[in-house]
């Protein structure tokens, strides 16, 4: 970088709007009007997305293009927020988060991008975080002690002892090797490994274990000066908020202290294959696990440039015309080739990166058939090629892509953030991210294409069979490989031991005191901005619903803000069931869209679904009572969207649903098992920390048992056991009978509750067509309701899976919500992460994280860690915060702060359609406003005092139920302190 920045920013400068506006753009589909602006001196780029929320998201983005696998741009990531100039303190990030109301904060490590985003809808709010993301962002400190935290560093494994072993540490280091447990993060690193063998994808962006250690501390310096520039950041704002406002901050803050850059950092075109590529790598398991029939069988193809959106979307159409569903060519031969199993979890078009990826295979196969593997998918895209598609399939894909690019999502993260990553690719290359937010145009182009007979036929001709920039990727299953990489750490750090002569081994020992003092050390928290309980807005809205009576049934009208898209739910009070009916119940949930309807089978309902909606569900909503646990009550839920145009289509599609199953499709039962299992052991590594909550509970209240039971580690190991034991005609006709009965049993439900939810132009016809298709269904019959017996017990467990890292928990019985207690049960959560669980997890333990909650749902407090290096050590540390909290003199700062955090969460906005969907089920179990006030003021009102009343109440030593996940050498290597504990030894493979 040639330019670097001044200390003293000229106050006339910062007080002038030095942005240039290049283009504005109104966008009548998405509500909001597209700013795009170029700052004068720098460069830097800014997108404004005006809008009327009132919830204002930022986020600045920075073009990083690794060229090693030490994760350097990754541990930049966290570095970065462990602070800076203006706000000195060793951890502004995580203190941030608990003097806020915001409703997201984070930060994002991408292939090629580092992403810096949070949301709020209070003003203050908005300006504190600001200011605090923009300074670490452009000023961050970099202490060498934070890089040894967050990055990697060794340690004797008794610290003060030099004769002892070293130990690798690091947050980034653990959550890597966590991350490189799950098998498709291995198959995705392994197969751009390959595709991209001379550019930045070649490498793993997040870190390599093996090659973190090799990062120095000079190198993250480094890496930080030539990319953390303006010159190379990507501004975004949406909501209210007008942009010059926030380009006044940005000059006054950063941009007046810069000059422009000349350093273009930009991710090289990868150099065409002349031909296609094969290539063989291997997957851990379990020593002494089974390996038949678990080899992974993959082929990808480089594509053109993500930011050419013409051939983005070209992509999308392509993998949709031979992937969308089962009833799609390609994904009909992935999903019933006796090669393998199922569908490999990478399947579809990657379209993030510079060049795009169409990939897809199969697992739970073997090497010996790559060959017959790659010559029968390159058959099927041939075939695909000669016959083509019909023209109403390809409407019906297009109708897919134009509904995702109209819903209004923002139920998992803010809606503002949404439209932010979908246009910061394009940005990050360079391209037009603009007209990523509007593919209307481009639509229109594919659309007058696709009526040419033979588009598809030279679309596919051209990207994937003339296209000889192949991979065909072999993964195989290894015992050993655990085990080698174990070795061939131990190997190294004993060989770095044996060089360390006895200054150097001082040194290391002065990093491990030095830090720890660091990690205890306790900044003076008036250096950050806050908002204060009076920030917190007084009281919190109710969406309007309307009950509409009908002949049997009730319908709840919801007119909001939808975009065109209506939302149509079906339920009824879920019946008694028996023990495999209830066990049955969530693979029918989970296959019933999935199957034949009538006189159509299941290839002829995935089409009808493409051309009809964007989804259609089912599945099961339960609670327990507010005032009682044990008392508690389900509903089976059918539920789709699709758009305005569709909803007659929409509605019968559910009537059929749910009347005409058909559960005789023998073969497709076996495939679909197959790919639930799969799904399933994938999820494992990325969410064992509530896989471990759920095992720790599940003698706390029926619905605690029925979640371990039906979707935690109790319900995969069953889940495996079925896979397994469908192997014969007979067994599968009793599974399809078994399902049929508890599909019958389910439309014999004793009442039934609609809700439609639309825009006002819309509404009315979406109520029309709910009351004449789906209110008939309603049943008169009397049936009793399901009614699960009480339960109270500890657990106490240890699960042995494949995992390189650990997922820790311990529970306590609680109350339910309505009990006064609920609410400083909830703060006294946040108060032990924020003041302890935070500190000793993951700072000092290693831990990608850890913390506390509590579920009133099922009366249960929870401690847990997630992809954690260590294992009874953890579970010391969550008895050990309970000593802190009673034992230690409190200040008012940190109840408050936590009593934020909570408060942010519960007022945090939902898209239109959640907010109505969360109130129509509220309503379902007799929950209202005025309890959901209630709670929150409850929560406001709590004292330090409360804290430990509950404490001493709740988190009693002889109540507490443990659950572990682990791996076999780190069970074996812990089995004293294990069996001590008394916990049971449960294999999950």
């Amino acid at each position: 970088m040639t330019a670097q920045f001044s200390t003293n920013p000229s106050s006339e400068n910062a007080s002038l709007n030095t942005f240039e506006l290049k283009r504005r753009v109104d966008n009548k589909a998405l509500k909001l009007t597209v700013e795009q602006y170029q700052h004068a001196g720098t460069g830097a780029v800014h997108l404004h997305l005006a809008s009327e929320s009132a919830e204002n998201v930022f986020m600045v983005a920075l073009r990083t293009v690794p060229h090693d696998s030490t994760g350097v741009a990754h541990i930049l990531e966290h570095t970065v927020l462990c602070g800076s100039e203006r706000f000195p303190v060793r951890d502004p990030f995580f203190m941030m988060l608990r003097r806020s109301l915001n409703t997201f904060m984070n930060a994002f490590t991408s292939s090629d991008w580092t992403a810096y985003p949070f949301a709020t809808q209070n003003r203050k709010d908005f300006d504190n975080l600001l200011d605090v993301y923009l300074d670490a962002v452009f000023f961050s400190r970099l202490d060498p002690l934070d890089f040894a935290q967050e990055g990697h560093r060794v340690e004797f494994s008794e610290a003060d002892s030099s004769n002892s072993d070293l130990v690798y540490k690091g947050v980034v280091f653990n959550e890597m090797k966590g991350a490189m447990s799950s098998v498709s993060s291995t198959l995705w690193d392994q197969l751009c490994f390959e595709l991209f063998p001379t550019n930045t994808y070649h490498f793993n962006s997040g870190g390599d274990p093996e090659v973190i250690p090799d990062l120095s501390y000079q190198q993250l310096r480094d890496f930080y000066q030539s990319h953390y520039h303006p010159s190379n950041a990507i501004f975004l704002t949406f909501g209210d908020i007008s942009a010059a406002e926030h380009q006044h901050k940005f000059e006054r803050h950063v941009l007046s202290r810069f000059e422009r850059s000349d350093h273009r950092i930009e991710v090289a075109l990868e150099a065409p294959f002349s031909e296609p590529k094969r290539a063989a790598h291997s997957y851990a398991i379990d020593a002494g696990d089974d390996t038949a029939d678990k080899t992974h069988l993959i082929m990808g193809w480089k594509l053109g440039e993500s930011a050419d959106l013409t051939a983005m979307l070209e992509a999308q159409l392509l993998s949709a015309v031979l992937m969308e569903n089962s009833a799609s060519p390609l994904m009909k031969y992935l999903e019933t080739s006796a090669l393998g199993s199922s569908p490999s979890p990478l399947c579809g078009v990657e379209e993030s990166m510079r060049e795009m990826v169409f990939c897809c295979g199969i697992e739970g196969s073997e090497d010996k058939h790559t060959d017959v593997f790659e010559a029968q998918v390159l058959a099927v895209i041939a075939s695909v090629a000669e016959t083509g598609i019909s023209e109403d399939r390809l409407n019906a894909i297009l109708h897919q892509i134009e509904l995702h690019q109209r819903e209004i999502s923002g139920d998992g993260m803010p809606y503002g953030l949404n439209l932010m990553l979908r246009a910061l690719s394009a940005a990050t290359h360079y391209g037009d991210a603009v007209a990523t937010l509007d593919l209307d145009p481009v639509l229109a182009t594919i659309r007058s294409r696709i009526a040419e007979a033979d588009y598809i036929p030279s679309l596919i001709q051209r990207l994937l069979i003339d296209n000889p920039h192949r991979v065909t990727l072999t993964v195989s299953p290894d015992t050993t490989l655990s085990e080698r990489r174990l070795a061939d750490e131990k190997t190294r750090l004993a060989k770095l031991k044996s060089s360390l002569n006895k200054t150097q081994q001082a040194e290391i020992i002065h990093l491990t005191k030095a830090l720890e003092a660091r990690q205890t050390q306790v900044d003076d928290p008036t250096i950050l901005p806050r908002v204060e309980l009076s920030d917190i807005p007084a009281d919190i809205k109710e969406p309007i619903s309307t009950a509409v009576p009908l002949d049997k049934c009730t319908l709840h009208r919801y007119t909001t803000g939808t975009n065109g898209l209506v939302y149509q739910q079906l339920v009824a009070r879920l019946p008694a069931l028996n023990a495999l009916q209830l066990e049955r119940l969530p693979m029918l949930t989970g296959l019933m869209p999935e199957l034949g309807l009538g006189d159509q089978d299941y290839l002829a309902v995935q089409d009808r679904h493409s051309a009809t909606v964007g989804s259609i569900s089912a599945g099961v909503l339960s609670r327990s009572a507010i005032d009682d646990e044990q008392n508690c009550q389900a509903y089976f839920i059918l539920s789709s969207k699709a758009l305005a145009n569709r909803g007659e289509a929409q509605v019968q599609l559910m009537h059929d649903t749910l009347t005409q199953g058909r559960f005789d499709e023998l073969p497709r039962l076996r495939e679909l098992v197959s790919q639930i299992r799969s799904r399933r052991d994938q999820s494992i590594t990325g969410n064992g920390h509530s896989l471990a909550m759920n095992a720790a509970t599940a003698g706390m209240s029926p619905l605690a048992l029925r979640s371990h039971e039906q979707s935690g580690l109790e319900g995969i190991r069953r889940l495996r056991l079925l896979d397994d034991s469908l192997d014969t005609h007979a067994e599968l006709r009793d599974f399809g009978a078994s399902l049929a009965d508890t599909y019958q049993v389910l439309l014999s439900a004793p009442s039934l509750t609609l809700a439609t939810i639309a825009d006002e132009d819309t509404v009315a016809d979406a109520e029309a067509f709910a009351s004449k298709f789906l209110a008939p269904l309603a049943n008169e019959h009397s049936q009793p309701d399901w009614k699960p017996k009480p339960i109270r017990e500890k657990r106490r467990e240890c699960w042995v899976t494949n995992t390189q890292v650990n997922f820790c928990a311990r529970a306590y019985p609680t109350v339910a919500a309505g009990h006064a207690d609920a609410a400083p049960l909830t703060v006294l959560a946040a108060f032990l992460r924020n003041g302890y669980l935070h500190r000793v997890i993951r700072e000092q333990g290693g831990a990608y994280g850890g913390g506390a909650s509590h579920d009133a749902n099922i009366a249960a407090f929870r401690f847990f860690s997630y992809r954690d290096p260590r294992l009874t050590e953890t579970l010391d540390d969550f008895d050990a915060s309970i000593r802190w909290l009673l034992d230690t003199n409190h200040e008012q700062l940190a109840l408050e702060e936590a009593i934020l955090g909570i408060v942010g969460s519960l007022d945090k906005p939902a898209s239109p359609a959640g907010e109505a969907k969360t109130h129509f089920h509220a309503l379902l179990f007799d929950r209202n406003i005025a309890q959901r006030r209630q709670f929150r003021q409850r929560v406001i009102d709590t004292q330090i005092e409360d804290l430990r009343r509950v404490t001493q109440t709740y988190l009693l030593a002889e109540h507490a139920s443990t659950a572990v996940i682990t791996n076999h050498h780190t069970a074996e290597a812990n089995r004293t302190q294990l069996e001590a504990m008394s916990l049971a030894w449960r294999e999950l493979n």
